[in-house]
């Protein structure tokens, strides 16, 4: 993997995942308890064997980039091995990124100083494993210009996707982002085949079709929009459906683009046999961890009316927490929150720093950083409340706290 050079677009807004993202970019955004989004994607990097890494930032980048500082500088420069954080650098225009490709094309410059054989691209907000060393045996070993990573998904999510046509051999014969009507795959006709945003490519045929796509101004710069459907017409795109270990079902992949489905990811990793397991020795999730004590879970009164019993079920529970007579069921609780007594917690995610009071109830909700939640406080079971008191509630029931958020 020394001849491959690996990009991560971290740029995008994530307005969708708003108020979650108005301080930060959506990689940046914290999951399972003491990880952030782009931790999954970098892991699978450092797992493969890729350890030549640019992330391309754009949006609200501070927290990111100190993230990454923090938690991922453990690599050695003297063996050519580097995760590198790059912002908009106008090296070619005194504009910012104007879509996925271009974001690729005004970093050039820096990409061929790396002398890279083959480029790899991935998005840095999605969460699933995968070794993407296969992928790019598979695309060396075909001969072909680019391979595309991809998984069927229903007939209606395939509306947020580049759909993809192939044939017997797995090369790419039709591309679609985003279709009102996606096109089914033969013989499954409730279902499309979807591209994950993940591209591998020769280096040098990657270079010549960033500088022919910049010289179009009507192009949108976009891989799935511009290059991809451009690139099946007079070049070897190839398809790589990606399997799970057993090769009998594809992997899971979740793009947490939205409120609900980030709400719906963090969720299952309560499941009791998860389909994306945190705690296999043999593909570790890297990323910050703080020096905090183990969590601490207190009183026992049991007999007491009502009981007191500080205790956590179907849930992970963060470093550093203390969970202090409260009870915690079906949530994920990052580090350094404090549950206090006879509160409930249902349902919810709440992020690092935030304190529950005595009594308070919390079911179906998302709370951001250094929240303090008052005593006999209800979030996320009267909608009507919530909204009263300046917190935001989906279409599907869920209530999102902002960072640092002061009840009145």
């Amino acid at each position: 993997m020394q001849n491959v050079l690996t990009l991560v677009l971290a740029g995008g807004k994530g307005s969708r995942l708003e108020p979650l993202t108005l301080d930060r970019s959506k990689p940046s955004v914290p999951f399972g308890g003491m990880y952030r989004i782009i931790d999954f994607v970098l892991s699978n990097c450092i797992n493969s064997g890729l350890r030549r890494i640019l992330v391309l930032t754009q949006y609200k980048g501070a927290s990111l980039d100190r993230h990454i500082n923090m938690g991922w500088h453990f690599l050695c420069r003297e063996l050519n091995e580097f995760i590198d954080v790059l912002p908009p650098q106008q090296r070619v225009g005194e504009h910012w990124y104007r879509g996925t490709a271009d974001a690729v094309y005004q970093n050039i410059y820096t990409i061929e100083q790396a002398a890279p054989n083959y480029i790899l691209i991935l998005s840095g907000d999605h969460i699933y494993r995968m070794d993407y060393s296969s992928f790019l045996y598979d695309l060396i070993e075909a001969d072909a210009d680019c391979s595309i990573a991809c998984l069927p998904v229903g007939l209606e999510e395939g509306r947020s996707f580049g759909v993809m046509g192939i044939d017997e051999n797995r090369w790419v014969r039709r591309f679609e982002e985003k279709p009102d009507n996606p096109f089914p795959m033969p013989g499954h006709p409730e279902s499309c085949l979807a591209s994950m945003g993940i591209y591998a490519f020769k280096a040098s045929f990657l270079f010549d079709e960033l500088c022919r796509d910049a010289a179009i101004p009507k192009s949108s710069h976009d891989f799935g929009k511009d290059l991809i459907p451009h690139m099946i017409q007079s070049s070897q795109v190839r398809a790589y459906p990606v399997q799970n270990e057993d090769g009998d079902g594809p992997i899971y992949w979740r793009d947490v683009g939205t409120l609900e489905s980030y709400y719906q990811a963090s969720m299952d990793l309560v499941s009791v046999e998860p389909q994306l397991n945190l705690y296999d020795p043999m593909w570790p999730i890297r990323g910050y961890h703080p020096p905090v004590p183990p969590p601490k879970f207190v009183f026992a009164d049991h007999d007491a009316s009502p009981k007191r019993v500080g205790h956590a079920m179907d849930s992970l529970v963060g470093p550093g927490s203390i969970i202090s007579g409260g009870e915690v069921t079906h949530s994920v609780i990052s580090q350094s929150v404090r549950i206090n007594s006879y509160a409930t917690v249902v349902n919810s995610i709440l992020f690092e720093g935030v304190q529950v009071g005595r009594s308070a109830r919390i079911s179906n909700a998302i709370i951001d950083k250094n929240v303090s939640i008052p005593n006999d406080m209800t979030i996320g079971i009267d909608p009507e409340q919530d909204r009263r008191n300046g917190l935001t509630t989906t279409e599907c029931g869920i209530t999102v706290v902002p960072k640092g958020h002061q009840f009145r």
